[in-house]
């Protein structure tokens, strides 16, 4: 069977709302069904939206770090106290970004987001996301008894390249990670460090379809990936490692003497 991306059209909402139910007015709407052995794939500004993780800039008290990010990184005082309070380490920056990590998660700025946003507020990132995959994942499998994968999946910018594409933030029931150490190459070559990303490889399908401005298609479902679901909790540190273990971060802190 071929792979196949379903992007779901919703609609906008305001305020605090249950993606749960929101999830299936939206599948309604759009004629279709979870079938088993589906991948669902929602954006993590969604799952923000419906937790309120909105934050109205008007009202950030700017400390005096918040003050000193501002002016070395050209930054207004608000967003760089936000990137403060929700990063757990500052690596550095240029004007307008910092490069940030919370909970292993690298991105510049913490994550945060004025896209689709109104005027003077941002997005960030939800709280609790593996466990808000997992909560997604029992419920529709009690409603429909059928196995399904969520990701929960937003854009990044990768190392010296133009654009964006897509990254698991968080998943439930679905393997994120396929080891192919000691696999063989065309030329029957073991392969000693290879794991395939899954999760992102899937979550970046899905992007591509949902698109990042006026769209409104929150939620995809990947048809036939071939990728193994389980059920099984999935833990955080199989997703990402720590940026110290990260060839980018170790080598760009380690220029050679030339």
């Amino acid at each position: 069977m071929q792979l196949s991306v379903l992007p779901l059209l919703a609609n906008r909402m305001e305020g605090k709302f249950d993606v749960f139910e929101t999830l299936f007015e939206t599948l309604k709407k759009n004629n279709l069904k979870l079938i088993d052995g589906d991948v669902l794939v929602i954006s993590t500004k969604y799952i923000s939206n419906s937790q309120g993780r909105i934050i109205d800039l008007q009202k950030i008290k700017i400390s005096d770090k918040g003050t000193d990010i501002s002016k070395k990184f050209q930054l207004k005082p608000e967003i760089a106290e936000v990137i403060i309070r929700e990063s757990d380490k500052i690596f550095g920056g240029i004007g307008g970004f910092v490069i940030t990590s919370s909970d292993n998660i690298m991105a510049p700025n913490a994550g945060i987001d004025k896209s689709n946003a109104k005027r003077d507020k941002i997005i960030l990132y939800p709280v609790n996301p593996f466990l808000v995959a997992e909560q997604i994942r029992r419920k529709i499998f009690l409603k429909l008894f059928i196995h399904v994968g969520i990701i929960l999946a937003d854009s990044r910018l990768m190392p010296a390249r133009i654009g964006t594409s897509g990254v698991g933030v968080a998943c439930a029931g679905i393997e994120p990670v396929l080891d192919m150490r000691a696999k063989k190459d065309l030329d029957d070559n073991p392969l000693k460090v290879t794991f395939q990303a899954v999760v992102d490889n899937l979550a970046t399908i899905a992007n591509h379809k949902m698109g990042e401005g006026a769209e409104s298609k929150p939620f995809a479902i990947v048809r036939n990936s071939d990728a193994r679901l389980t059920d099984r909790v999935i833990n955080p540190s199989e997703m990402a490692i720590s940026p110290d273990l990260c060839v980018y971060v170790r080598g760009l802190s380690n220029p050679p003497n030339i």
